[in-house]
């Protein structure tokens, strides 16, 4: 028991580094720069890579071709072999609401080095190069939906800030039972991981961004390289960060309040596929980290309530107050998160169990990639980067 109360300690240790010293992960005020509409608003060509989103395409698309935007804006929505419909029910909402001008095009299979979603990123923008003068380009995910003033907000935070990259997290949907206990974690620990203010440093070393909604200076991606110097990444939307930040731009990212995903995750079948397809590759395929990781899980999220409980017990005061102390500090810092998505502030102390979930998804993650079923995502499997397809 003594060993278990120094373990504790060092949790409640690195608890208290995580909560003074990663960059205030665990608060949520971090949303879009103060902002001054411009005195001419630039050209936006919105580029929305599509695959077999015909369940969301109807609440998403519409929402895009209504937006308030006093300057010129066009869509380009990429069919990216989709097989449900989902080019002709672009098309058709368009005629039915009316709104900006919106293109459908496909790019064919993608070539060898590609991913798919990278290849339709690919093809949107040349179309908007040959059919527009952009200044900007919206990458946006079909299951995205955007408030009326959405593009205007974004284009103004870029012009005000000098910002060539803008990107907003959107708020993911939560109605059942597993989105509630996985969902607002997710953003919790990608926040831990890329601490936004970190990130929002010009110059700093932290690069990232939620890929669901970038708005992008067209001319800062063509100095970058974008997108085919990231042509490989399965986590697209930090790889287009750092790429950006390499190039000289500046970049920014925060909280959504009117951005929202409407992807339904029916059951835990399609979030841990959500987090698996990527945990391994962010961890760069490394067998290494990944024992880092799962050792620094269990030591910052499943020793605190272990101590709590073996010290009540009668394993020692000092391992119960070292426990409940560092699961109480964790408990804090979840609480912003939940109330961000409306949630019942009653779950934060269950967050160590869906940290045993993450955990379960990673290692999932790491046995598909040595199976050769790594990065799958709806019908197409990725090789790791750097080797052939």
């Amino acid at each position: 028991m003594n060993a278990l109360m120094w373990i504790a300690v060092v949790s409640l240790a690195v608890w208290g580094w995580l909560l003074l010293g990663q960059g205030f992960f665990w608060r949520t005020d971090v949303r879009l720069p103060e902002r001054t509409p411009p005195a001419e608003w630039p050209s936006v060509a919105v580029v929305v890579p599509a695959r077999d989103e015909a369940e969301v395409l109807p609440r998403s698309l519409p929402s895009l071709l209504a937006q308030d935007y006093p300057g010129r804006a066009e869509i380009f929505l990429v069919d990216d072999g989709s097989t449900d419909g989902t080019g002709g029910l672009a098309l058709r909402l368009a005629r039915e609401h009316g709104g900006l001008p919106l293109t459908v095009d496909s790019p064919g299979e993608p070539q060898p080095g590609w991913t798919g979603k990278l290849w339709a990123v690919r093809h949107g923008m040349a179309l908007a190069r040959a059919r527009t003068d952009a200044e900007y380009l919206l990458l946006t995910d079909a299951d995205i939906a955007h408030e009326p003033d959405s593009l205007r907000e974004l284009v103004a935070a870029a012009r005000s800030a000098g910002l060539d990259m803008v990107s907003q997290m959107a708020r993911l949907r939560v109605a059942g039972f597993w989105e509630r206990m996985v969902v607002p974690a997710f953003v919790y620990f990608f926040a831990q991981l890329y601490p936004f203010r970190w990130v929002n440093r010009p110059g700093a070393r932290t690069a990232a961004a939620a890929g669901g909604c970038v708005l992008l200076r067209r001319e800062t991606a063509e100095r970058a390289g974008v997108p085919e110097c990231i042509r490989q990444a399965v986590i697209d939307d930090v790889s287009l960060a750092k790429a950006v930040r390499r190039a000289g731009g500046r970049i920014w990212l925060g909280l959504a309040d009117r951005v929202d995903s409407v992807r339904p995750y029916p059951g835990l079948g399609p979030l841990w596929r959500m987090v698996s397809r990527s945990a391994y590759a962010q961890l760069r395929h490394s067998p290494l980290l990944l024992a880092g990781t799962v050792a620094g899980l269990a030591l910052v999220y499943l020793v605190p309530p272990v101590a709590l409980v073996a010290g009540a017990l009668g394993g020692g005061t000092g391992t119960l107050v070292a426990g409940g102390a560092a699961w109480a500090v964790m408990t804090a810092t979840y609480v912003p998160m939940l109330r961000y998505y409306r949630q019942p502030v009653l779950l934060a102390p269950l967050l160590p169990v869906t940290a045993v979930l993450y955990l379960l998804m990673t290692v999932d993650s790491a046995v598909q990639h040595y199976r050769g079923r790594g990065a799958a995502w709806k019908g197409r499997t990725y090789a790791r980067p750097g080797t052939t397809p």
